[in-house]
């Protein structure tokens, strides 16, 4: 079975996208990383076959997009309905915030990846 995450082709991409976060992915990025939300590890711009996700938590097999403007765009749009279509298909669960929410609703973008994970309560 072909490797699924991280495959050595798509490296010198990832690693273009960690060095050129734009400045709504290194805002939740500050509160991602380390561990800081409820002791879940996340991963940037980590690669699930051919796709690069902004963010993904493997332990909640969470995938947490960012979206600007570029996506109003049909074309772009059909292309993202594809990649959620096959990354929700390997059991993913794909959250999409825009950069705008990232920007004025920051607390709240949190509570709703607080809330998808597995042992949220209620």
């Amino acid at each position: 079975m072909k490797k699924l995450h991280n495959r050595a082709y798509l490296k010198p991409y990832r690693k273009k996208l960690r060095n050129s976060m734009t400045v709504a992915e290194a805002r939740l990025w500050n509160q991602l990383k380390k561990q800081q939300l409820e002791g879940r590890k996340f991963r940037r711009q980590h690669s699930i076959g051919k796709y690069i996700v902004d963010f993904y938590c493997p332990s909640e097999k969470l995938i947490i997009e960012l979206d600007g403007s570029i996506h109003d765009n049909y074309l772009i749009y059909q292309k993202d309905i594809k990649r959620r279509k096959y990354l929700e298909d390997l059991g993913y669960t794909l959250l999409v915030f825009s950069n705008i929410e990232i920007r004025d609703q920051l607390d709240h973008v949190l509570a709703v990846i607080r809330y998808r994970f597995k042992d949220h309560s209620g």
